[in-house]
């Protein structure tokens, strides 16, 4: 051990370093992979095959990307990406004696952390697929994208009563036990146990994140979906990670993590408004549009 060095445990079920390559952890470069690859199909083909932003409720992909990233924003999403980091920092205990972690440290958490953002994204876009399938099946036409978006304004409607009035009624949270049964996930260690804690968040911030990605469905439902409703798709998932990215990397300094984590719990009931405002914003217009 060098000098000035101080090592502590670090968990041997997370992230290995024989999953190392090219100096970076595998599930890193899966992850870069993934983004990169479905990305670029998906800004290829509506490059190629260009679409009329009006016959998709006023969509471009701009706006499709801009939702996306308030919505990885989500408290729920932003509150269990910092538990994680947590926990994983507590698993990966090497820091050096300036109380940074080491560069074994810093390469385990990132690895870990990719397995579980991949899970994440995996998981939420499988979920749209689910929604987009189910609305067909329900039928193609305009009653139903009514339905779905007149849905996604009462839960914009519940976000904003969780707000101002949040001792009124249920509140659209994470399940109850979501936090314990993440954490029971993690404790598994390995590969398994990441990517399990990565589908749980996937599965369970819908509630509390659903709003905005079920009045996205039900647009790209109402303009017919196709390839183009699926590349818009695509990237909505794509810039829904990008703020769990932005903190992946951002994590491994556990000042930043606190500082994180008491700016998400001040400002997360305002992110909540904003959220909430943008969906009824787009509800009213596809309504008025069908």
């Amino acid at each position: 051990m060098r000098p000035g060095v101080v090592q502590g445990r670090a968990s041997e079920g997370v992230v290995p370093e024989s999953t190392l390559l090219f100096g970076w952890p595998r599930p890193a470069l899966v992850l870069a992979a993934l983004i990169f690859g479905v990305g670029g199909a998906a800004s290829a083909y509506l490059a190629v095959v260009p679409f009329s932003s009006a016959a998709f409720g006023g969509l471009t992909v701009p706006t499709v990307l801009a939702a996306g990233v308030a919505d990885g924003f989500n408290p729920c999403a932003f509150a269990l990406l910092v538990l994680f980091a947590t926990y994983t920092l507590t698993l990966v205990n090497a820091v050096t004696a300036a109380g940074t972690p080491t560069l074994e440290a810093r390469r385990r958490l990132l690895g870990a952390g990719s397995l579980y953002v991949g899970a994440v994204l995996v998981t939420y876009f499988v979920i749209g697929l689910g929604l987009l399938s189910f609305l067909s099946w329900l039928g193609r036409d305009h009653l139903v994208a009514r339905g779905a978006s007149i849905l996604a304004l009462l839960m914009a409607l519940w976000m904003l009563k969780d707000v101002f009035l949040p001792g009124v009624g249920p509140s659209m949270i994470a399940p109850v036990g979501t936090h314990a049964r993440m954490q029971k996930a993690m404790e598994r260690g390995g590969l398994a146990g990441m990517l399990i804690a990565g589908v749980l968040v996937g599965i369970c911030t819908v509630p509390c994140s659903g709003a905005m990605y079920l009045q996205i469905t039900a647009i790209l439902h109402a303009s017919g979906g196709g390839l183009t409703g699926l590349a818009l798709l695509a990237l909505y998932n794509i810039a829904f990670i990008v703020p769990l990215l932005a903190l992946l990397l951002a994590v491994s300094n556990r000042r930043v993590l606190g500082q994180l984590g008491r700016w998400n719990r001040a400002n997360s009931p305002w992110i909540k408004v904003g959220l909430a405002l943008a969906v009824i914003a787009m509800s009213f217009g596809l309504l008025i549009s069908l």
